[in-house]
């Protein structure tokens, strides 16, 4: 990105934004917690536990266990799962190219730890494509605090009113909300209600939905 800041910005969640990767944390999830005792379904990880932080997470299911050094062990067998090159969600790619002719900013907002951020990005061909990445856990509050986007946007030097966010998840949409963009919800793993419910202004298949144009046209008019 040059000296001057861009007139308009585009921020990204990454797990179930950019690249589907729902199934994997799950499975993990799954097989850490079964090890506890304790079962869970991918309805129970959707309600429950996406989009929201691992320590969290842990410390309220294994409440006896060490939250940092659980998320630790998700996280590299996460990565494990993750290894080798995955497609980014469909028309990602056309639709960051674009956005970048337009001379728009770029950031990746999520509350991955960064290595795992770094896999992900690489894993789908995009670990140079964005002008920052903000991390939850760097920040004074993950999401669904609106800290990580507002932290985004200063760094990228656009007002809210000029920035589009999308998001998977009800904790993301409530942060992005909160931070004052338009948010676009994925609809990866919860239907138009669900996220609509949780604040999303609309939601998308993927990135080439017919109604993202529309949406985008409102920062090329600005």
């Amino acid at each position: 990105m040059s000296g001057t800041a861009p007139q308009a910005a585009l921020l990204f969640d990454l797990d179930g934004t950019l690249i589907d990767t729902d199934h994997l944390h799950f499975a993990v999830f799954r097989d850490l917690l079964a090890g506890a005792g304790q079962r869970i379904d991918m309805q129970y990880y959707l309600d429950n536990m996406h989009g929201q932080m691992n320590a969290a997470i842990f410390a309220r299911l294994m409440p006896d266990a060490d939250p940092e050094a659980m998320s630790d062990r998700k996280e590299a067998a996460f990565r494990e799962l993750l290894a080798g090159s995955v497609p980014p969600m469909a028309g990602a790619s056309r639709l960051l190219a674009d956005a970048r002719a337009q001379g728009w900013g770029l950031a990746v907002v999520t509350n991955a730890p960064r290595a795992n951020a770094s896999a992900m990005l690489a894993a789908i061909g995009l670990a140079e494509a964005f002008d920052t990445v903000v991390i939850g856990e760097e920040c004074a509050a993950g999401k669904p605090d609106p800290e990580p986007y507002a932290t985004a946007m200063a760094r990228l030097g656009v007002p809210p009113g000029d920035c589009i966010a999308f998001e998977d998840s009800p904790s993301g949409i409530r942060s992005a909300r909160a931070a004052g963009a338009l948010t676009v919800g994925l609809r990866s793993s919860l239907d138009d209600a669900a996220l609509r419910a949780a604040g999303a202004h609309a939601t998308i298949a993927d990135f080439d939905d017919p109604t993202l144009p529309p949406l985008l046209a409102r920062l090329r008019a600005a």
